[in-house]
């Protein structure tokens, strides 16, 4: 899989550059646009996805957010054949990180969806989908990325709250679902229990 380095020097602050965090692996993804004006990024979604689902290791999911899938590669890729998606990242099952789209833009990753009174997420949220099948455990080195990656994302980004796919779009969507640890990742960060979804933490 190809892999590309962000260019622009606006916005370096050491961690980042022009959106783009240096520990993530670079492939720039065609699915992506401006943020709104005056749109304040302050969340974090968490998803998970797997192609074909439940198969894990493949190069799959990172030729889906760069438009390259071979869409008769699979059975399962002609149901979602065209479809034109990204995240800002991507976390392996080893923990290996990846970045499709600068965290200036927006990525499209959220779709209808509605969070802390606003709707449309994708306007000021973050996406960071896990290699994972939704009700499905997580590994450890997932975790490790996360508690990593979030609080960097926090330190250059107003971030102020933090949910899964399911919170801000209930009923259309379930990931990452009940097998991910929401108590571990806010132990890992120590963020306030404020910032997250409070049915998560009753669990």
């Amino acid at each position: 899989m190809p892999t590309t380095e962000a260019t622009s020097n606006t916005g370096d602050d050491g961690l980042w550059r022009a959106g783009w965090y240096r520990f993530a692996s670079a492939l720039r993804s065609p699915n992506f646009g401006p943020r709104p004006a005056g749109a304040q990024t302050d969340l974090i979604v968490l998803h998970s996805i797997s192609l074909p689902p439940g198969e894990y290791g493949g190069d799959a999911v990172q030729q889906l957010f760069a438009n390259q899938l071979d869409w008769d590669a699979h059975p399962y890729f002609q149901s979602i054949r065209g479809l034109e998606v990204s995240s800002h990242f991507y976390v392996r099952r080893n923990g290996e990180l990846w970045q499709f789209v600068s965290c200036d833009d927006r990525a499209w990753h959220a779709g209808v969806s509605s969070w802390r009174g606003r709707e449309n997420c994708n306007d000021d949220s973050i996406g960071i989908e896990l290699e994972g099948l939704e009700g499905e455990p997580f590994e450890e080195p997932q975790y490790e990325t996360l508690a990593s990656l979030c609080p960097a994302i926090a330190q250059h980004y107003a971030i102020a709250y933090i949910a899964g796919h399911e919170h801000i779009a209930p009923g259309r969507k379930q990931d990452p679902g009940p097998g991910f640890d929401w108590h571990l990742l806010r132990g890992q960060l120590g963020w306030s229990a404020r910032m997250f979804p409070g049915q998560v933490l009753q669990r």
